[in-house]
């Protein structure tokens, strides 16, 4: 059966939970949908890039959300990427683009540094975000003290998508890197960003010093 825009469209809809909604709401997003449904429906369909980007244009947020599933991320361009981004805007769709979108495609370094000092808070974000992943995976080449030194700056007031990159980027380093840990620990404990952030049992705080002690210890 050859799957068509519409009828995708209006069985997201008969997806949607007032109750699901209402939780996502509280975290700044505009869909309904429960996401373990939603990636029935694009295990369902496998890849298929061009319903993909038509499942995008509708705006639609689950649209959007199940475009990023079925898509085939090195077939976008630099500049479909970086529209797509710009376009974005609700957190989910954010996060899923450049989680599941733009770290596997051939341009992520290319847009990790166009969006780094990016004047849009949601953009630099993304970029710090891809910067984070550098930092544990492929730390060559970047200066680890200097993204410290950008971080004590700047992230104490940052906007809260922002500060929450940087925040995921200054416990990278003290996770991963011994020889920055107890500069990473001391940021953390004089900005305080994300210290009382509620946490609920059994998970690890955002709390930069936590979240390093613990993943350290977890190490071994």
């Amino acid at each position: 059966m050859t799957e068509t825009v519409a009828g995708l469209l209006a069985e997201l809809a008969a997806m949607e939970e007032p109750k699901v909604r209402a939780v996502n709401e509280k975290h700044g997003d505009d869909h309904g949908v429960n996401l373990g449904r939603l990636r029935a429906v694009a295990k369902r369909l496998k890849t298929q890039q061009e319903l993909s980007v038509e499942l995008w244009a509708t705006g639609d947020t689950a649209a959007r959300l199940l475009a990023l599933l079925i898509c085939r991320p090195k077939a976008f361009g630099r500049d479909d990427l970086d529209a797509m981004l710009r376009e974005a805007r609700w957190p989910k769709v954010i996060d899923w683009h450049v989680g599941y979108v733009v770290k596997k495609s051939p341009h992520a370094e290319s847009l990790r540094q166009a969006w780094f000092e990016d004047p849009d808070p949601v953009v630099a974000g993304a970029g710090w975000a891809l910067t984070a992943e550098r930092v544990v995976r492929q730390p060559e080449g970047l200066d680890l003290a200097g993204l410290l030194d950008i971080i004590e700056a700047g992230m104490k007031d940052a906007p809260e998508r922002l500060q929450w990159a940087m925040n995921t980027c200054l416990a990278q380093i003290g996770i991963e890197h011994p020889e920055h840990r107890a500069r990473a620990v001391d940021i953390g404990e004089r900005l305080e960003v994300l210290k009382d952030y509620p946490t609920p049992p059994n998970c690890t705080s955002p709390f930069a010093p936590v979240w390093i002690t613990e993943m350290v210890r977890r190490r071994g």
